[in-house]
């Protein structure tokens, strides 16, 4: 019985949480899941839709089609930028990589390291798309 209970609020936290993101940008992530999961299924409810939040909370928007087109069509630059480090969507570049910003869309920046052209928030230098 406990588990069939535990099962069907995994189930509707889910969901309720793809739907409470899909709503409202301000309440979403682990705290919108978790808030949507105690409705639904109460304390267990909030635990799973606090992690059900927090996946759906981590996508990353890509980025419009005239920044790819921004930076795939870009000079790069002379100097090569070579890191250990791979280079991760949702990681931050290492604070040796220079990043430059997009002159139309300042709210994106990009890089290229190992000879791959990153698209990177500017503030948190985050990579939010890895042009191939």
């Amino acid at each position: 019985m406990l588990s069939k209970l535990i099962v069907s609020a995994a189930t509707a936290a889910t969901l309720m949480s793809g739907v409470a993101f899909a709503q409202s940008s301000t309440v979403n992530g682990a705290a919108g899941g978790a808030v949507t999961g105690a409705i639904v299924g109460g304390p267990v409810g909030a635990a799973v839709g606090g992690v059900a939040g927090a996946v759906v909370g981590t996508a990353i928007d890509p980025p419009p089609q005239k920044v790819v087109t921004y930076v795939r069509e870009a000079p790069a630059p002379s100097a090569r930028v070579v890191v250990k480090e791979k280079v991760v969507v949702g990681q931050p570049l290492p604070e040796t990589v220079v990043v430059t910003p997009i002159p139309d869309d300042p709210t994106y920046a990009y890089a290229v390291v190992n000879d791959e052209r990153v698209i990177v928030e500017p503030s948190s230098r985050k990579v939010i798309q890895v042009i191939k």
